[in-house]
């Protein structure tokens, strides 16, 4: 069974509400807690002054408390109204108040000092706190005992009546910051909404829209999407490409070949397969630096790329007898992958070597962000007209040079790969034809100019 969880909105929405909820319960129980103390005390202070009025207000005459003058409450004189007052004499004589009837309030504790507190229950089953003082009056002739009651559910009703009213205030302030928190969640949430509908118009082969319109911190992952959809795209294409032309090139050679065998042409056959293993590997290279994205690339030195080629091509053109020189700080580097970067050079300067007169130059120079590579040969060069041409696919300077005349474009195409480029002129520095390489220069590491720091001169 698929657990399915909440959504984002609802998880922040649930949690927002246990937090303010909680804070709230907290937050009402501490002020009412506060609230009722105070309360408390209040109504503590007001019997410790009640007392204080009787005790200034009695007096004892042959063994008999009475009262000098009137006591300020009005409520002593109320029947059962809640507040109550009785004073024993030395002899156990008592006098009460009118609110107390004909009943009486418990005999006091005698003896003490100070006030003494006590909660008993009262005439109509109240809840009385009682506050008790022994008093001598100035003749000495004994010791007078003061009580005076007051109902304190009267106190309590009110402190439950403020309780209620600020709970009902929180949970209305509640239900309102967890209705803001839904509303602000909803809102600041709607830009995943609408990323969720760009998304869904990429897949479709469509664009964005309302890019414009999208939050600043989704817009830039959109765009990556977009981006990444693009070059995905842009690769299914061009092996589509690919594999279109290599069935086209080797269903024309397979059809010859047929023919060739039917009529004995065993030159033509071997001429033909040597024809299709050349556009076999010329569309494996393409679909390899179609499939690369330059994102496994590393820091490598031109200079010491084109040093080992450059030993190579001395073995497989010895018996030309060339001068292959390299000129360069190996401190100059590119960011490209070394075997990539090896088969654009490689390319380059096999295709110089093959129409050097005696010497080939590779030569590394750096500016801010690119580096330059350019192989020269002292040929005869070639034409302004042919110089475009040359670099399509397939197409050779001359049939009696052995080769496929796909080398410059491969070189160019694993070159753009990079965000570099191969441009061709004539006549070049030695007089023949010369390629210019840029690629970018290393992120890790600056290298001194050519032109600055010296050259590297090894043939």
């Amino acid at each position: 069974m698929t657990v399915r969880l909440p959504s984002l909105s609802a998880r922040l929405a649930v949690l927002t509400g246990a937090w303010v909820a909680l804070g709230l319960v907290v937050f009402w129980l501490w002020v009412t807690g506060i609230v009722s103390q105070a309360a408390e005390r209040s109504f503590n202070a007001r019997l410790v002054s009640q007392v204080d009025g009787l005790v200034a207000a009695v007096g004892l005459k042959d063994g008999q408390p009475y009262l000098i003058r009137q006591v300020s409450e009005p409520r002593f004189d109320r029947p059962l109204s809640g507040v109550y007052y009785q004073i024993e004499g030395p002899g156990g004589a008592v006098i009460a108040s009118r609110s107390l009837g004909d009943q009486q309030l418990p005999p006091g504790t005698t003896g003490h000092s100070g006030i003494l507190w006590a909660d008993i229950p009262g005439p109509r089953g109240q809840h009385l706190r009682m506050a008790e003082r022994d008093i001598v009056p100035l003749d000495g002739q004994g010791t007078m005992h003061i009580i005076v009651a007051a109902d304190l559910d009267e106190t309590m009703t009110d402190v439950l009546h403020m309780r209620r009213i600020l709970g009902i205030g929180f949970v209305v302030l509640g239900g309102g910051l967890v209705g803001a928190v839904v509303l602000q969640v909803s809102l600041g949430l709607s830009g995943l909404r609408r990323l969720r509908g760009a998304v869904a118009e990429l897949r479709a082969g469509g664009q964005v829209s309302d890019l414009p319109t999208l939050p600043s911190e989704v817009r830039p992952l959109v765009q990556e999407i977009d981006a990444l959809v693009r070059q995905n795209r842009a690769t299914v294409e061009r092996a589509r490409n690919h594999i279109g032309n290599l069935a086209h090139a080797l269903r024309t050679r397979l059809s010859i070949m047929r023919n060739a065998l039917d009529t004995g042409n065993t030159a033509l056959v071997g001429g033909q397969l040597t024809d299709a293993d050349r556009l076999v590997q010329h569309h494996l290279a393409r679909a390899r630096a179609a499939s690369l994205s330059g994102t496994a690339a590393v820091d490598v030195s031109v200079a010491d790329i084109a040093q080992d080629l450059s030993h190579a091509l001395h073995i497989l053109f010895v018996d030309r007898d060339l001068t292959i020189q390299v000129i360069g700080d190996p401190a100059i580097q590119v960011r490209c992958e070394r075997e990539d970067l090896a088969e654009i050079l490689g390319n380059l300067m096999e295709n110089a070597c093959k129409w050097a007169t005696s010497r080939v130059r590779v030569t590394v120079r750096q500016n801010s962000s690119e580096v330059i590579t350019t192989v020269s040969d002292d040929g005869p060069g070639l034409p302004a007209d042919r110089l475009r041409e040359v670099r399509d696919r397939g197409v050779r300077l001359d049939e009696s040079v052995s080769g496929s005349g796909l080398g410059l474009a491969i070189a160019n195409d694993l070159a753009a790969l990079y965000g570099g480029s191969v441009e061709l002129f004539s006549p070049g520095p030695d007089g023949g034809l010369a390629a210019d390489l840029t690629l970018p220069a290393a992120r890790s590491r600056g290298a001194r100019p050519a032109a600055e720091g010296g050259k590297n001169d090894r043939s």
